[in-house]
């Protein structure tokens, strides 16, 4: 079994900057990426940063220039640093680890969420 943790959500006035943190756990034999997501209300849910195992990073266009995603290999576990946060960046932010599980194969895992509210 897989289980892929979030941390570091929060509420925080526009401007500011928070740092989320996922950790994967479990029958982990490698994994391939680690994205962020968000999904705000009544809108789908979309990729907001993603990094490779060799630390090759891709960010939506929105987030670009404010938003950092890094990895700690040797702990499983992924952030996302954002500063200079906008009401926009308002959602609930998901963890997605593409990876090989000594269980199941290859497999794409995703965490329980964590909000993030930006006020303006």
């Amino acid at each position: 079994q897989v289980q892929l943790v979030e941390s570091g959500g929060g509420l925080v006035q526009a401007g500011g900057s928070l740092r989320l943190s996922c950790a994967a756990s479990g029958s982990i034999f490698s994994i391939i990426n680690m994205s962020w997501y968000r999904q705000a209300p009544g809108q789908q849910r979309e990729l907001v940063a993603a990094i490779t195992r060799g630390s090759s990073t891709n960010y939506a266009d929105s987030v670009k220039g404010r938003f950092t995603i890094s990895r700690d290999s040797a702990k499983n576990t992924v952030y996302l640093q954002m500063n200079s946060l906008k009401p926009e960046d308002t959602a609930i932010y998901y963890c997605n680890a593409h990876l090989v599980s000594g269980v199941t194969g290859t497999k794409d895992y995703w965490g329980q969420g964590t909000q993030v509210t930006v006020s303006s």
